[in-house]
């Protein structure tokens, strides 16, 4: 008998959370629109914003066509395998687990800076950022080890905070008006995404700012009536992330005017939103600002946390790599062995980064970043058109022209072009970190990743069948499979 993650744990809610969490959307706001505003697409970035909102709910369509019919935490894996057949299915799982690895030493990276410059700034006191970093490892670990429901509270109360301060934000400038140019509607016209000095890197910064959305269906095993509560979660977050997404880099524009937007967004980028926060809503607004970009980035490091615990557990549990990865704790039912493994591994990450003498933000955050970004982009294309094979092979009677067909298919070249996108603006996504070896290093080590799993297979298949035959098929697909997770 395998071991099974609890069940019933967690509902749409609770799923909307951890997904959002992991977009980070204070994060994604203040990290990734002063870059796109500043250096991309200008005062266009709210319309490239909508422009990722269409395609990646275009893509969407097909992935909750797909969660409809697989329940099973490896997501990605699981879908690509049966979609695309076990071998692309597992070199496509191992970019996936080394994504979301990656990722969270990522965040790390930017929460130690976050809150080593806010106690700086508000305290006067400095304090090495690997103290921080520390902070966070021990407490994501901690906090890991039990039932997701409590995960999902936290994070739903930090998800809250950071939402509903930037919100305030938005709303505050709206109301009164906007800055010197009012409320313009050039920003969200969606001519104006594909304008700027470099309109690429804007709309690739647009769409970074969604990653971690996909991660809805990692938790179809402990939410309650999976096949509905998958699907539904996927589509608020899409939808609602991207209306959010507009709205706040739109008011932070307009409480900046058109004129001075790029000028700020390229000298100072938390002023693009510490400047109207200030002036629209008061000085005590910037300083609890301060406090919840350090409780956001803690969010989203926790919720990728638990999306690379559920893949190493998906794979452990099949067997490969180390089968003691697919065990779950007898009492919360929590993937404790492969979240503890996942907790070493951010930890040397970040302390080969601090032994390098590298910056928490400049190096650990924006190389791990693109790393993680790069890998997942790639799935997610895989993953298009896993959809378009898995119902072209089974269950026929649930085909359809646009979700089954057309959807996938637009969504995977859309995918192409965002991954385009990134190979071609790599230098300018990295900044100072495209000088680093390890920056010149990422697209070998993605490409020597998927090989390694296409290798594998193929020697999988040939001297442990047993093991091949079951690659990205353990699913849980049935009422009666569901009740006996729970005993």
């Amino acid at each position: 008998m395998v071991d099974r993650l609890r069940a019933n744990s967690v509902g749409v809610v609770g799923v909307v959370f951890m997904a959002i969490a992991t977009a980070a959307p204070i994060t994604a706001m203040t990290g990734n629109v002063p870059v796109a505003v500043g250096f991309g697409n200008g005062t266009g970035a709210p319309a490239g914003y909508l422009f990722a909102t269409v395609v990646l709910t275009v893509f969407s369509v097909g992935y909750v066509a797909m969660t409809r019919h697989i329940t099973a935490t490896g997501a990605f894996y699981g879908f690509v395998s049966q979609g695309l057949g076990r071998v692309v299915g597992l070199a496509s799982g191992l970019l996936a687990v080394m994504a979301y690895i990656v990722f969270e030493a990522s965040i790390v990276g930017i929460f130690a800076y976050f809150a080593q410059s806010t106690v700086l700034a508000q305290f006067g006191v400095h304090l090495p950022w690997q103290l921080f970093a520390a902070i966070m490892l021990a407490a994501t670990a901690a906090l890991s080890y039990f039932d997701i429901h409590l995960t999902s509270r936290i994070l739903g109360v930090m998800l809250v905070a950071e939402v509903g301060m930037l919100f305030l934000m938005a709303v505050a400038v709206l109301v009164r008006g906007g800055g010197p140019d009012g409320i313009p509607l050039s920003p969200v016209d969606p001519l104006k995404a594909f304008g700027g000095p470099a309109a690429g890197l804007g709309l690739f910064f647009a769409f970074w700012s969604w990653v971690g959305f996909e991660s809805t269906a990692m938790y179809g095993e402990e939410s309650r009536e999976p096949k509905k509560t998958i699907p539904r979660a996927t589509l608020i977050s899409v939808v609602g992330v991207g209306i959010f997404y507009i709205f706040v880099s739109w008011m932070a524009i307009a409480g900046n005017g058109l004129a001075r937007s790029v000028q700020v967004a390229a000298s100072d980028p938390l002023g693009f939103f510490f400047g109207p926060t200030e002036t629209f809503v008061g000085h005590w607004a910037v300083l609890l600002f301060q406090w919840l970009l350090i409780t956001g980035s803690f969010a989203c490091g926790m919720a990728f946390h638990q999306c690379a615990a559920r893949y190493m557990y998906a794979i452990g549990r099949e067997g490969l790599i180390w089968r003691r990865l697919g065990r779950t704790h007898a009492r919360h039912g929590s993937p404790f062995v492969a979240s503890f493994t996942q907790t070493v591994i951010a930890v040397i990450i970040v302390a080969a980064f601090s032994l390098a003498g590298q910056d928490p933000y400049l190096s650990l955050y924006t190389l791990m970043a693109i790393l993680g970004t790069m890998a997942i982009l790639i799935v997610q294309t895989l993953c298009s058109f896993a959809v378009i094979g898995y119902f072209w092979r089974n269950h026929k009677e649930s085909r359809h022209w646009f979700t089954t067909f057309t959807a996938p298919l637009l969504g995977g070249i859309g995918m192409i072009a965002v991954v385009w996108l990134l190979v071609d603006n790599l230098d300018a996504a990295a900044g100072s970190a495209a000088s680093t070896p390890f920056f010149h290093a990422i697209p070998w080590i993605v490409a020597a990743l998927f090989v390694i799993g296409i290798v594998g297979a193929l020697l999988l298949r040939r001297f442990r069948p047993e093991t091949y035959a079951v690659l990205g098929r353990i699913v849980l697909d049935d009422a009666k499979e569901r009740e006996s997770a729970t005993v």
